[in-house]
């Protein structure tokens, strides 16, 4: 996996201060992507283990709330692949802080709705995250007062809420 850019301190993609991973690689190309240099699987520089420990360094100040995963699509299944064990050992290290994922897939059930985006470890991926914002960005119902997502399709959901409940419960409900 490629990734496009780290951000150490960023404030626009979750709640409080994050350290942010964009991901190479979306099929999706959505019209008026705010992102679309990262659609290219190829684009950017190899995900490896300095990688992740630079990552685990920025993420270690007590003033860093969480990871935020984002794209490209974390849930393009080469991505998922590569997130996964990274996402483990966040969780691992960083028990208390969350993480953050947006991807333009559709959560359903546990799953993604569309069949390709789900490999042998997507629900795992899932149920280590906190906040899943999903849904594929529409420009036509672009609306830049929305709160951590780009249009009013998208939803932000509590990901421990809803795989307890068994139903979608969206963050800050």
């Amino acid at each position: 996996m490629n990734y496009a850019e780290i951000k150490k301190c960023d404030i626009a993609n979750g709640e409080g201060v994050r350290v942010s991973l964009f991901v190479s690689g979306c099929r999706r190309h959505c019209k008026g992507c705010f992102n679309a240099i990262a659609w290219d699987f190829s684009y950017g520089k190899p995900f490896d283990g300095a990688v992740e420990e630079e990552l685990m360094e920025a993420l270690a100040p007590g003033y860093i709330a969480g990871l935020s995963l984002l794209g490209g699509d974390p849930f393009e299944p080469e991505n998922q692949r590569a997130l996964l064990p990274f996402v483990r050992r966040v969780k691992e290290r960083f028990p208390q802080k969350d993480i953050w994922c947006y991807t333009g897939y559709t959560f359903l059930g546990g799953g993604i709705k569309e069949p390709q985006a789900n490999t042998e470890g997507t629900r795992e991926l899932i149920s280590l995250l906190d906040v899943l914002v999903d849904g594929a960005f529409k420009e036509e119902l672009k609306d830049i007062r929305l709160k951590f997502r780009g249009s009013s399709n998208q939803r932000v959901i509590d990901v421990k809420r809803t795989l307890a409940e068994g139903r979608v419960i969206l963050h800050l409900e």
